[in-house]
């Protein structure tokens, strides 16, 4: 599976902040996933460069993107629009589970608009900008992630199949 790890960040890409974020969920990721190769990237909160960034990623065969930040209602955060105009069907469960299961760890959680899609053949994922909040996230979905990017693939096999 080849995974991109993009942080979305003015501070970290002006190197102000040290980028956690992306970090965490590279290690994460390394330990739950089945992974051959792993990019990270940080990126300022721009529209314009994340759908530019979000495409690259995708017409590269990346199976899974994740983006970290940029997911609140500040009136920097344009992640989730950004993604928007990329994927090309939307999963809405994702973001579903995810608010759901944030909500249940602190009311906080409700006001994360992150979306989750495929572009071509990608599954793209937005998580929060906290390192323990975009981990967090990253799990509660985490189980359907392998089956997704296998039927994104066209993969005939039923869930616990072999392929």
């Amino acid at each position: 599976m080849k995974v991109a790890i993009i942080t979305i960040s003015d501070r970290s890409y002006r190197g102000e902040r040290e980028d956690k974020s992306g970090p965490a969920l590279s290690e994460f990721i390394k330990a739950n996933l089945d992974v051959d190769e792993l990019q990270m990237k940080i990126i300022p909160d721009e529209k314009s460069y994340i759908i530019r960034t979000l495409k690259l990623f995708c017409n590269n065969h990346f199976d899974l993107i994740i983006t970290t930040g940029g997911t609140g209602v500040t009136t920097r955060d344009v992640t989730p629009e950004a993604t928007l105009e990329v994927i090309e069907k939307r999963l809405w469960g994702f973001e579903e589970i995810m608010r759901i299961k944030s909500y249940e760890k602190t009311p906080n959680g409700i006001i994360s608009r992150g979306v989750a899609g495929v572009c071509k053949k990608t599954l793209i994922m937005n998580l929060p900008g906290n390192p323990r909040g975009a981990v967090e996230n990253l799990s509660f979905v985490l189980p359907a992630i392998p089956h997704t990017i296998a039927k994104i693939h066209d993969d005939p096999s039923e869930p616990g199949e072999s392929s």
